[in-house]
C-alpha cells in the first residue's frame, strides 16, 4: 500500500495530463468544424450573391437593347421590344430561383439592397415595355440601377468580410 501512495501523485499528473490532451484535442476539433463550417457556407453565400447579380444583370442588358432601339441608349446591339420579350421573360424566371436562394442564404442588408436594385430593374422594363422615347428620364433610371447595383456589391462585400471593390461606374461614350 505505501508503494501505491508514493506512486499516486505519478498517477494523478497521468490521469490531468491525459484528460488536459483529451480536451485540447476535442477543443481545437471542435474550432477547426466550426471554421470550416463557417467557410462552407460564406462560399456558398459568394455563389449565391453572385448568381443573383448575373441573372438580374441578363435583365439590365436586355434593357439597355431595347432602349437603344427606342432612341434612349447608345447600346451598340439594338433589340427590338418583340424580339426582346421571351428573352425577358427567360430572364425573370431565371432570376425568381436566384431571388429565393438569396432570401434564403443572405444577409438582411444584402437582400434590401437587392431588392431596391431589382425595383430600379422593374423600373426600367416598365419604361422600356411602354416604347417611351426620353433619353432623360432613362438616365435617370440608369443612375438608380447603378446605384442600386453598387450599393448591393457594398452590401455582399460587408458581409462577406471582403475589401472594397470598384464602383464599376465609368463614363459610356456614345457610338
Amino acid at each position: 500500500m505505501n508503494a501505491f501512495l508514493q506512486q499516486l501523485p505519478a498517477l494523478i499528473g497521468v490521469v490531468i495530463g491525459a484528460l488536459g490532451s483529451y480536451l485540447a484535442i476535442v477543443r481545437g476539433d471542435r474550432a477547426r468544424f466550426q471554421r470550416e463550417r463557417e467557410a462552407r457556407w460564406e462560399e456558398r453565400r459568394l455563389d449565391v450573391y453572385a448568381e443573383y447579380a448575373r441573372t438580374l444583370k441578363k435583365s439590365v442588358t436586355l434593357t439597355y437593347r431595347v432602349a437603344s432601339h427606342l432612341g434612349n441608349d447608345p447600346h451598340p446591339h439594338a433589340l427590338t421590344p418583340a424580339e426582346a420579350e421571351p428573352l425577358l421573360a427567360q430572364a425573370t424566371v431565371d432570376r425568381d430561383p436566384s431571388g429565393e436562394a438569396l432570401i434564403l442564404l443572405g444577409s438582411t442588408e444584402v437582400v434590401d439592397k437587392a431588392r431596391a436594385w431589382v425595383g430600379a430593374v422593374m423600373e426600367m422594363e416598365r419604361f422600356m415595355r411602354a416604347g417611351t422615347h426620353d433619353p432623360g428620364a432613362w438616365r435617370e433610371l440608369l443612375e438608380r440601377q447603378r446605384a442600386g447595383r453598387e450599393g448591393y456589391y457594398a452590401a455582399v462585400r460587408d458581409d462577406l468580410a471582403l475589401p472594397p471593390g470598384h464602383s464599376a461606374r465609368w463614363p459610356v461614350t456614345e457610338v
